[in-house]
């Protein structure tokens, strides 16, 4: 299973596959154990009975995260299509599961050029005021407060503004994929960046 990294097309269902496969593997290794315990001793009451137990934890924190993206929403494969056709040179990271106290938000796209983030979504289990409202604050908290932020729930109308965002790309002769290559850890995160580190 080739591994894909947060951030790119199929994130959530690569993450989705690693996780139950994790989570299966550490259930079989809690039981063998248990099982060995039994065969060996005839009884609960042994080290490998113990040790079954202990790794019941792992296996529990592994069977949360295989539920959080069992849950969480990714683009489709027609949308991603959709995007490539219109998105040039523009830097489009995709499934995004963006976090907060109340609630997760499920970003199937998004990208960020001159003080513009537009995120793309047809999940309408949110209001999409409460994510602008949220990435806004995280935004702010990182410095970034003069962000205009825009959740299309119309993959065409989002098309439609990546042609926009497209062209002024091209009029300013601004290149987001270097703006991300020449950042250097230590340093105030891009708000691209920023974006891939709020969600899961």
């Amino acid at each position: 299973m080739k591994k894909v990294y947060k951030g790119e097309f199929g994130y959530v269902k690569y993450r989705r596959k690693a996780a139950v496969i994790r989570t299966l593997i550490m259930l079989a290794i809690a039981v063998g154990f248990f099982v060995a315990g039994l065969i060996i001793f005839g009884s609960q009451k042994n080290v490998l009975s113990i040790i079954a137990a202990l790794c019941c934890l792992p296996a529990g924190l592994s069977a949360v995260n295989m539920i959080m993206f069992l849950r969480a929403g990714f683009c489709k494969d027609e949308d991603h299509d959709k995007i490539l056709k219109h998105c040039g040179d523009l830097l489009i990271h995709y499934d995004h599961v963006i976090t907060s106290y109340d609630k997760n938000f499920n970003v199937h796209a998004s990208t960020v050029l001159d003080k513009n983030i537009c995120l793309y979504s047809d999940d309408d289990s949110f209001d999409a005021s409460d994510l602008e409202k949220h990435v806004k604050k995280m935004m702010a908290q990182i410095g970034y407060s003069d962000y205009s932020i825009k959740l299309f729930n119309n993959i065409d109308k989002y098309c439609e503004r990546l042609d926009q965002l497209e062209k002024l790309r091209a009029d300013r002769n601004i290149d987001p994929k270097a703006i991300e290559d020449a950042w250097v850890p230590g340093t105030l995160e891009t708000p691209a960046s920023v974006l891939l580190s709020i969600s899961l």
